[in-house]
């Protein structure tokens, strides 16, 4: 009896095996979409450099990957998009002429 060893990377969230014999019967798992820095904001339409200031702040969640002296970071799209949704949206009531003279 082999046993097979099975390791699944956190980025592509692929299954890999490795042993004697691959016979490829594994299937992958979920593939979820990941996206860099900078795509990321692209995906937003903000610059880099606003959507780590809110990785920062805790308003987006990013994965910092390990073994690396800079944080390299890695957004998934799911996040981004529970981001956007997440933001309530604050209505302004319109200003008329009477009610910024005061009612005359």
């Amino acid at each position: 009896m082999q046993m097979k060893l099975l390791t699944v990377s956190p980025l592509s969230q692929t299954a890999v095996g490795r042993g004697s014999r691959d016979t490829g019967e594994m299937n992958p798992l979920p593939q979820s979409d990941w996206l860099t820095a900078a795509e990321a904001a692209t995906y937003l339409k903000v610059k880099p450099r606003s959507l780590l200031l809110w990785v920062r702040q805790g308003k987006v969640r990013a994965y910092v990957l390990s073994g690396t002296k800079r944080r390299i970071w890695r957004f998934r799209k799911e996040d981004l998009d529970s981001f956007l949704l997440a933001g309530a949206v604050i209505p302004s009531v319109p200003l008329t002429v009477l009610s910024e003279r005061g009612h005359q």
